[in-house]
């Protein structure tokens, strides 16, 4: 299977720049595989496609502002993007410039309010660096670090909030999972008031998730790994949906990732914590998820992917072809999809 096969126009102009002012009023598709529908909505009729005693799961991951600006002892300007904390105040990051930045060299933050030391350079060219400051690492990145939006979005976000689903809780991720965006608390407050049961898993997003896939064939290629844990009582609201026969909707491509990862032969999950690689491309079969909501993806990036695997890849590209002809707003702070 090719790479190319998942590749579509997009006009620049599609790529959406800052979220829309109201989170709930982005647009929605509505991809039904039985019948090979496509139907435009607005995001909060969303509840009419979900029904009592399903289970809406949600990534409450919080994104970091992992993006932090310094300066080595000699005056020259240095960027540390946090990818992954490795252990205590030891974490994995992208430096640049990266040349220069070698074992030893410390570089200073917010007027010294934070410190940083190269341990050492890995395989791949980033930095395993230890933090040194008094307080606490998550307050003074607050106040210092910038959200780290992806390389597509050229504009400066105007509040660091609109970057995080309204659920967000553990902190961890480097990138939203932004098929959460959408929601408000009044919406998913009908939702539970409909009888839908609302999950939580976390995965941490990396910045992986914008890696392009840079092989010719799809299975050729290296999946990132992410952090994630599921808790027993979110792992027994799932289950329980299961066993009535209800259907489990996945709330993007971060939580799908979480389920098929931990989900057994049958499709139920267990209170887990660990790693996932997995890598979901056409030929995978779902085991825990029924529907997916999700945004609309990169050409020829593995989440494109994804959403082929349970939709159909031809079905998938018509409904990209035809959100481009309609102007649906891609990416990130763009418009929504969900497969029913």
């Amino acid at each position: 299977m090719k790479v190319s096969d998942f590749n579509y126009d997009l006009p620049e102009k599609l790529i959406a720049q800052h979220p829309i002012e109201k989170r709930d009023e982005s647009r929605l598709m509505v991809l039904n595989r039985k019948n090979h529908t496509i139907e435009n909505k607005v995001f909060k009729d969303i509840i009419d496609y979900l029904n009592p005693g399903d289970c809406l799961v949600i990534n409450n991951t919080k994104v970091i502002p992992a993006r932090i600006y310094g300066k080595k002892e000699t005056g020259a300007n240095v960027e540390f993007l946090l990818l992954k904390r490795i252990e205590n105040d030891t974490w994995e990051v992208i430096v640049r410039p990266g040349r220069k930045l070698l074992a030893g060299t410390k570089v200073i933050f917010g007027d010294g309010i934070l410190e940083a030391t190269i341990d050492k350079v890995l395989e791949n060219g980033n930095r395993e660096v230890t933090f040194k400051y008094e307080g606490i690492f998550n307050e003074i990145l607050d106040k210092i670090g910038m959200m780290p939006l992806p390389p597509y979005i050229k504009e400066k976000l105007k509040e660091k909030n609109r970057y995080q689903t309204v659920y967000a809780k553990h902190e961890g991720s480097a990138a939203a999972p932004t098929a959460g965006l959408h929601f408000t608390p009044e919406l998913l407050e009908k939702i539970k008031q409909k009888g839908v049961e609302i999950a939580k898993v976390t995965l941490h997003v990396g910045i992986g998730t914008f890696r392009p896939v840079k092989v010719e064939n799809v299975e050729d290629h290296d999946m990132h790994s992410e952090h994630y844990y599921i808790k027993k009582e979110d792992a027994d609201k799932i289950n329980n949906a299961k066993k009535n026969g209800k259907r489990i909707i996945s709330v993007g491509t971060t939580s799908c990732r979480v389920l098929e990862s931990v989900a057994d032969e049958n499709g139920f999950v267990k209170m887990a914590e660990g790693d996932t690689n997995i890598f979901i491309y056409p030929g995978y079969k779902f085991k825990c998820i029924d529907n997916l909501i999700t945004n609309f993806h990169l050409p020829e990036s593995t989440l494109i992917m994804l959403v082929s695997t349970l939709a159909g890849k031809d079905f998938v590209m018509k409904a990209y072809r035809q959100a481009v002809q309609e102007e649906y707003r891609f990416f990130s702070f763009g418009d929504a999809m969900i497969i029913l």
